[in-house]
C-alpha cells in the first residue's frame, strides 16, 4: 500500500475508533453513574453482591498498562459486568449488560465475509 493510502485508511480507523469510543461514556454514565459518581468500593463486596443478586463470576481478567485489573464477570443468564481494580486496590463498575456471549478466538489473520 502507497504511504499515502496507509495514512488515508491509519485516519480513517483512528476517527472511527474515536466516534465509538465517545459513545461509551454516556452508555456507562447512564447505567452504572449514580448522584455521586461511579459505583466503587472493595473487590470482595462488590463480587459478592454481584454473585448474590445475579449469580455473576468472574469470567476474564486482565492487567492494563497503568497496573489496574479489568475483570468480566458473567452469569448463565447472559448479565455481564465489568470490574476495574486500581493498583490502590479500589475496584469500580464500569459497565454492565445482558445477552454475553462466549465466542470462539479467533486467528489473528481472520476476515469476516
Amino acid at each position: 500500500m502507497k504511504p499515502l493510502m496507509q495514512f488515508i485508511s491509519a485516519s480513517i480507523l483512528s476517527l472511527t475508533t474515536a466516534a465509538a469510543l465517545a459513545s461509551i461514556p454516556s452508555v456507562v454514565q447512564a447505567q452504572q453513574m449514580t448522584p455521586r459518581g461511579p459505583v466503587c468500593g472493595e473487590r470482595t463486596a462488590l463480587v459478592g453482591q454481584l454473585k448474590g443478586k445475579y449469580s455473576e463470576l468472574p469470567k476474564s481478567m486482565g492487567l492494563a498498562a497503568n497496573g489496574s485489573v479489568l475483570e468480566i464477570l458473567t452469569a448463565k443468564t447472559g448479565t455481564w459486568t465489568v470490574l476495574v481494580t486500581s493498583p490502590q486496590g479500589i475496584t469500580c463498575l464500569i459497565a454492565a449488560g445482558e445477552h454475553w456471549e462466549d465466542m470462539e478466538q479467533l486467528k489473528a489473520d481472520y476476515i469476516p465475509s
